[in-house]
């Protein structure tokens, strides 16, 4: 049952039942209104007066719209409820968005002692307001929280839509791609739902495409995020070299992300943990996948999330991932997270509850936001985070192999040098290479570029200076050879390889771990 139907069963049974107050919260008023009049519709109580005042139009006669009162007031309107709970029975008078209800004071009191006289009449009196209303108010009755449509809601919405612009405008969309779009549209409200389609209709025809492109509107919608970045991306950052083993997995999760999984038990893919070597491509990755998978993606900034007061840090963290199952189906990005969850230092206990926070949201959110959480030191995350089932698989990014590292090689030279680099020279570039990590490939190539924009053009390249740069390249794996040899050592027996598994490989002393192999379906 969708939360509006839901909604829709309780304030009819809250009516019938004669509450004498009812609080309906929610952001959107129309829809809001909508509900009310759904259940003053209902015929067993057609000859029950409702009433209905907002600040714009007023005290007004729910059902007919025609005004009751020329003062427009608050007051007024109040008035008016404490003549009809006095004077009849069973009277319901609706007030939309009254100011200062969310603390102890005059109004709210005010508001109190009407829902008083309307218990003593069966009456009731129903409250519409996106803010918390005082404990003195809620007590006194039932509350009614009304959530932004869910996907079918949207579905309807949008297929309702496009049914009156049929023969208007040409539609190409098929049942499929009105479910995308409302998978891309939940989390907006329905208002800026139908504002949106009507800004595709008003281009003349509402295409294929246009279903991608539904996910750019929703992050204009949400352009100022607390405590969430959003990335722009450029057309390079779809090209990753290396990391097959993870390229092929996240082409079968990309199936199950954009999959209809309605009538199953199947949640959308949680996300994925990459741990391992600096300079390896974990960053990369994140915004590969959003690029490819046509995605939004936003980085989860910790250090803007810190507060100094007691509780801050935890209301901000859980407002951000509130925000994010809001924008999506997305692509979040959490970078370095071992350095806002490791926690070891923390003697407040802010990094516990931010994890437990974390973990909860992890193992219980069904939106469709797909995390890549990346870390270069995971030996100081808690066990709990690399626990099977928390994301869906840990892997371990590793110095590329022969293989990758000419794949990477082929991919930056294009890139910087601006044409295919000679097969002669590219092998030569591997031997030189051994023990580099992708951001060096990259650094060595991005300096051969400097080069061939300073000296016109890749005719007067030579080969030899593009060996000595790669010569006098020092990776971090050689200046500092020990702790990379222990990030290898932990990652090789503990996660599985993003990149081609080496054949035998043995790490250090001590016993043998088996290595886990990941079995790819067809």
């Amino acid at each position: 049952m969708s939360n509006y139907a839901e909604s829709l069963r309780d304030l009819d049974s809250y009516i019938s039942a004669r509450v004498p107050l009812i609080g309906v919260h929610s952001i959107e008023q129309v829809r809001a209104l909508r509900l009310v009049r759904q259940v003053a519709a209902v015929p067993k109580r057609s000859n029950l007066p409702f009433w209905v005042y907002t600040r714009a139009t007023g005290l007004r006669d729910l059902r007919t719209n025609s005004s009751v009162a020329e003062d427009k007031s608050l007051t007024g309107a109040m008035d008016f409820a404490a003549q009809q709970f006095t004077t009849r029975a069973q009277a319901t008078v609706v007030f939309v968005d009254p100011e200062n209800l969310s603390d102890d004071n005059t109004a709210a009191r005010h508001v109190a002692e009407l829902a008083r006289l309307a218990d003593a009449n069966s009456g009731s009196m129903i409250i519409i307001t996106d803010t918390p209303l005082w404990s003195g108010l809620e007590r006194l009755g039932m509350s009614v929280a009304l959530d932004l449509p869910d996907a079918d809601e949207m579905y309807d919405v949008i297929v309702e839509f496009l049914r009156d612009h049929h023969g208007i405008v040409p539609i190409a969309w098929t049942e499929n791609d009105a479910r995308r779009a409302a998978e891309f549209l939940v989390g907006v409200p329905e208002g800026t739902a139908v504002n949106v389609m009507a800004t595709l209709v008003a281009k003349g025809s509402v295409g294929r495409d246009d279903v991608g492109h539904l996910a750019e509107f929703k992050d204009k919608h949400f352009s100022s995020l607390s405590g969430l970045e959003r990335v722009k991306l450029r057309d390079s950052d779809r090209q990753v070299g290396g990391l097959t083993n993870l390229r092929t997995w996240l082409r079968k999760k990309q199936k199950v992300m954009a999959a209809d999984l309605r009538g199953t038990e199947l949640r959308p893919p949680r996300g994925v943990l990459l741990v391992g070597v600096p300079g390896c491509g974990k960053s990369l990755s994140a915004k590969a996948i959003s690029a490819e998978w046509r995605l939004p993606l936003y980085r989860l900034d910790l250090a803007a999330i810190m507060g100094q007061y007691v509780g801050q840090s935890e209301t901000r963290f859980r407002e951000a991932l509130d925000t994010a199952d809001r924008v999506a189906p997305c692509v979040l990005w959490i970078d370095e997270i071992e350095k806002g969850l490791a926690g070891q230092n923390d003697t407040t206990g802010v990094s516990r509850r931010l994890i437990g926070q974390f973990l909860f949201w992890l193992q219980e959110s069904r939106h469709r936001v797909f995390v890549v959480a990346t870390s270069n030191d995971v030996r100081s995350l808690p066990p709990e985070l690399l626990r099977k089932g928390r994301f869906d698989e840990l892997f371990f990014v590793d110095l590329p192999d022969a293989d990758d590292r000419e794949e990477i090689i082929n991919m930056y030279y294009r890139r910087y040098v601006g044409q295919e680099p000679a097969t002669e020279l590219v092998d030569k570039l591997v031997g030189l290479s051994e023990g580099f990590a992708g951001s060096d490939l990259e650094s060595a190539l991005h300096e051969v570029g400097e080069e061939v924009h300073l000296n016109g053009g890749a005719a007067n390249l030579r080969p030899e200076f593009v060996v000595d740069i790669f010569v006098n390249m020092s990776p971090l794996s050689r200046t500092n050879p020990e702790q990379i040899e222990e990030i290898r050592g932990w990652g090789r027996d503990r996660a599985v390889p993003a990149g081609r598994p080496i054949a035998g490989a043995t790490v250090g002393a001590g016993p043998s771990h088996g290595r886990r192999v990941v079995v790819f379906g067809d």
